[in-house]
């Protein structure tokens, strides 16, 4: 049975294509559907809408759907729509008329934001979290390798020295600036639209301030329509801070798929993480590296991919919003598999010493030359000068001393800075109270109902 069907035959080939990938998706947000669904009885019985006695019998019956979810046992049967659909149906089998009031003073449309935002916000912390521990990986990888000198390079010419310790301290500060857009796309899904109904509120006397302080939401979407506005863009801003973060990943991994040729060769990965070649014996192959790239340039892509499913709808519910789970939820999935592989990635990667000895590198100094002629005196255009005619005459010695002590420099990476930049952001994403909300809402639902 659909939620709201009225008797009347329905084509079974348009219901299948309606339908889509929901079936199938929904599996991934069945816990949070049936914990929403029982922050909303609560809520109902409160103002007076239910029985103490209905309450407490759907409170136990969804209880035990939950335990089915967590168990990995349950499924949307055939024929049913969606997990929202499935689980009414199973209230109402076991509880009749009792089931059938889960749904007062709720629309599909409210029910389904609220089982995105808490499924965004738990996969949002995940994410946080993962990035936490790659740039704690970074910091110490940086700290082991400061004095691993490599050319820095400019349109791909040997530009200035840089180090290995530059290097992946630089990609730990990214990261971190990353979760500054993460926090913004944090804070925009932590807002509860529960209560708003199909987009225009209900006659209902609802307390919509009650289902927040259940569901742990940080705020409310407070106008009925703004509530359903959020569908799509909590999408848009989850994406968009997603991209960030796969933007830095992509962009590591590049850079180390091209440390790792026999044309760079600063860095190797132990052999156990490389691949092989079918007929050339001496290949070792960074796939690893080269699918963490491809995969996040993906991710990067869906937040396009979002913006053409949603751009230019009016405001209201329309049925474009379904194909922004088969969009995000793959992206979200995707983009924890990268962050966990290239963590693990980073602390077996070997660096190669003596970089700089080579010939190719030997002007990769003449800047620090130029300086100390004018640390000596000489105006910064005419010592460029005189170091430029020597490099062209082949009369150019580079120094064998790298000394560039400013804050962030080679001399002076002041990772600790950017420990406590991390240390200021973490915080604000309260990873380990939304990492247990589940349990928590559970275990303390099951003290009261005993």
């Amino acid at each position: 049975m659909k939620l709201w069907e009225k008797g009347q035959k329905t084509n079974t080939d348009m219901m299948e294509f309606t339908a889509g990938r929901d079936r199938e998706l929904d599996l991934q947000i069945a816990a949070v559907d049936v914990i929403g669904s029982m922050a909303h009885v609560i809520m109902l019985q409160e103002v007076g809408l239910i029985a103490e006695d209905d309450k407490l019998r759907i409170l136990k019956t969804l209880l035990s759907i939950y335990g089915t979810v967590k168990a990995g046992k349950f499924f949307i049967e055939d024929g049913v729509e969606d997990v929202h659909s499935q689980v009414e149906n199973l209230l109402t089998r076991e509880l009749g008329d009792a089931g059938k009031r889960v749904h007062t003073a709720r629309s599909r449309n409210d029910q389904v934001i609220t089982d995105l935002k808490l499924y965004y916000r738990e996969n949002l912390t995940d994410i946080v979290s993962l990035v936490n521990g790659l740039v704690n990986t970074l910091i110490e990888k940086s700290a082991e390798t400061k004095d691993d000198l490599i050319p820095g390079y400019t349109h791909f010419q040997v530009a200035m020295p840089s180090s290995l310790g530059m290097w992946f301290g630089s990609y730990a500060e990214a990261l971190t600036e990353d979760l500054m857009m993460v926090r913004g796309a944090f804070s925009y899904t932590n807002q509860n639209p529960l209560g708003s109904a199909a987009g225009y509120g209900s006659s209902f006397p609802v307390d919509r301030d009650l289902t927040s302080r259940l569901l742990e939401f940080d705020d409310l979407h407070v106008n009925s329509v703004n509530a359903q506005l959020s569908r799509g863009k909590t999408e848009k801003f989850l994406m968009s801070a997603l991209s960030s973060v796969a933007y830095t990943l992509s962009k590591m991994a590049m850079d180390l798929v091209l440390y790792m040729s026999q044309n760079f060769d600063f860095i190797r990965l132990s052999e156990d993480l490389t691949t092989g070649s079918s007929i050339m014996p001496h290949k070792k192959n960074p796939d690893v590296l080269e699918l963490i790239r491809a995969r996040c340039n993906r991710v990067q892509s869906k937040e396009f991919e979002v913006m053409s499913v949603i751009n230019n709808l009016p405001s209201g519910y329309h049925r474009d919003f379904q194909l922004l789970k088969e969009i995000c939820f793959p992206a979200v999935s995707e983009l924890k598999e990268c962050l966990q592989m290239i963590t693990f990635i980073i602390p077996n990667l070997i660096p190669n010493k003596d970089v700089l000895s080579k010939e190719i590198y030997q002007y990769v100094g003449s800047v620090d030359a130029i300086n100390e002629r004018v640390k000596e005196g000489l105006p910064f255009r005419d010592a460029y000068v005189q170091v430029a005619s020597e490099i062209d005459k082949g009369r150019f010695r580079p120094g064998s001393q790298v000394k560039t002590t400013h804050t962030g420099s080679i001399g002076n990476l002041s990772n600790d800075r950017i420990v406590r930049k991390l240390e200021r952001i973490i915080p604000d994403f309260q990873i380990e109270k939304y990492a247990t909300f589940q349990e928590r809402f559970v275990e303390d639902l099951k003290k009261k109902l005993t």
